[in-house]
């Protein structure tokens, strides 16, 4: 009797097994369902977002569309009022425009829309820019003849070494900057009735005591430029390297005021010093 119990509580015990064995079953598909679809809802939802984006896009471009449109009519009558003259589109190739731009807006565009008295105002500034068109080339022709150079004129000689007026000067006086801490204020007489103030940035390379009463090349045809406060009448050649600089030393023999020439460039220019010049204006 007790055995058959046992047999009896046995065979319910597995029917309960198999029953829960089913039911997590059937829990997987459900799990397994939901997912797809939590899945397709998240693609819905990106989906119209994007389309909500897509739209706000769609109605932003278009008023800009508008926008612009509004602005070219607002530039066309400017234009028109200026008196700028307006050419229609061919009939031929008619111009693509978006929807939001009507045929009777772009038909509004042509010149046989303006009035007579701003086809007055067209006429007139069209005389007025041809006039000045004609102006500009007679301005650019008078150019083109300054430009052109005169035979035998000192443009059309060759750049050479003959062009620098170099000559033989000697510093009377030399004395430190009194702006600059780098620059020498040499007072050099090359030849003239007057010493030419020259300023030179050798402090780093020359000492003060080598710069009194010594003799140098000087660069005379140089515009006068004011440096640090000081106004600089020529210029102390020099030789430099990466490792020093140098004053060049004139010929032996050579005294203030001799030209430096050169054997292969023959000098065609001639300098005379200012103080040549001043007396030369003051006799006329």
């Amino acid at each position: 009797m007790s055995f058959c119990r046992i047999l009896a509580k046995m065979a319910t015990g597995d029917a309960v097994l198999k029953r829960l064995e089913q039911k997590g079953a059937e829990a997987d598909q459900i799990i397994e369902y939901l997912k797809q679809q939590v899945a397709l809802l998240k693609e819905k939802a990106i989906l119209q977002a994007t389309l909500r984006e897509e739209k706000k896009l769609r109605v932003e471009n278009a008023k800009l569309k508008k926008e612009i449109e509004g602005l070219k009519q607002e530039l066309i009558k400017a234009e028109i009022q200026n008196g700028v003259k307006q050419i229609p589109f061919p009939s031929g190739t008619p111009l693509k425009t978006d929807s939001t731009v009507s045929e009777n807006e772009m038909q509004s565009i042509p010149v046989t829309t303006i009035s007579s008295g701003a086809k007055e105002q067209v006429k007139g500034g069209g005389e007025e820019e041809k006039k000045m068109k004609e102006k500009a080339e007679k301005k650019g022709e008078k150019k083109e003849k300054k430009q052109q150079p005169v035979a035998g004129s000192a443009d059309s000689k060759p750049v050479d070494v003959s062009r620098l007026d170099l000559r033989i000067g000697c510093i009377i006086t030399a004395r430190k900057h009194p702006d600059a801490d780098s620059l020498y204020v040499e007072e050099v007489d090359v030849g003239e009735t007057a010493p030419r103030t020259v300023v030179s940035g050798l402090v780093n390379h020359v000492p003060l005591e080598q710069m009194q009463n010594r003799m140098v090349v000087l660069l005379c045809n140089l515009k006068p430029a004011k440096m640090r406060g000081v106004v600089s009448q020529a210029m102390v050649m020099c030789a430099s390297s990466p490792e020093k600089v140098e004053i060049l030393a004139p010929p032996d023999g050579s005294v203030p005021g001799d030209r430096i020439t050169f054997d292969a460039f023959p000098a065609l220019y001639y300098f005379p010093s200012p103080n040549r010049r001043a007396r030369q204006g003051a006799e006329s």
